[in-house]
């Protein structure tokens, strides 16, 4: 593991006393998860429900990269459900944040990071939000964050000399593919879970992913207002 690692540490902490904490380590310099090695299993066969759009090989890709890491994580509350209270305490460089809330609201948010950065071609078009993660983001931060985000990488590429994309088809088209992994990865986790807590954070994600499109769609009307200068009294 790398010696610079950027840390962000989930501490649930249920009712009934129970603990649960997870420190994430992810490579500074590419925001790459950094994890021990994990057993593969059944349900981390790359074939095993694989994505309809992925576009890795089965011959050179045994596993999903997605389940593979995942797998370090479902398994701890495969049996727990979605609604079960948990105060959510989350730690950065920079801050911490606290939140009593439902099960599926503060792992949907944890597991968020285990997907983006977990080498997943498709996902890893998130990974830069990663560097600036915000814990229980509403549908209207993750739009905003989203946005800002893909506009500064069209930045970056229009200082190489490239067609930088102003009205966002990429990213719509992007969304629109995270969609259809969040659906294939919904099959995988539904041989591995007995109750809802893990699936219904993944709706939860999925809830951001239909949104994002939708707000472009309609040229992010409801996020313009930021931008119009105040009236004069």
């Amino acid at each position: 593991m790398s010696d610079k690692a950027f840390i962000i540490t989930y501490y649930f902490m249920f009712d009934d006393g129970t603990r649960a904490t997870y420190t994430i380590r992810l490579n500074r310099d590419t925001l790459m998860l950094e994890t021990d090695q994990v057993k593969p299993s059944d349900w981390t066969k790359l074939e095993h429900h694989q994505c309809t759009n992925c576009p890795l090989d089965p011959a050179e890709h045994t596993e999903c990269p997605l389940a593979l890491k995942l797998s370090t994580v479902i398994p701890r509350f495969s049996e727990m459900f979605s609604f079960q209270k948990v105060n959510v305490l989350v730690e950065t460089e920079q801050r911490t944040y606290s939140k009593d809330t439902t099960l599926q609201s503060g792992l949907s948010s944890m597991l968020g990071i285990f997907m983006v950065t977990s080498g997943c071609p498709v996902l890893d078009r998130l990974r830069p939000m990663v560097r600036f993660h915000l814990p229980f983001a509403s549908v209207e931060e993750t739009v905003f964050r989203s946005v800002s985000t893909y506009l500064l990488g069209q930045y970056f590429e229009y200082k190489k000399g490239k067609m930088p994309d102003l009205q966002l088809e990429g990213l719509m088209a992007g969304y629109k593919e995270i969609q259809q992994v969040n659906n294939g990865l919904a099959a995988r986790m539904r041989c591995v879970v007995d109750k809802d807590a893990n699936l219904n954070a993944l709706v939860v994600l999925d809830v951001f992913a239909k949104e994002l499109p939708f707000s472009i769609e309609t040229s992010l009307a409801n996020l313009e207002y930021l931008f119009h200068p105040p009236e004069e009294s």
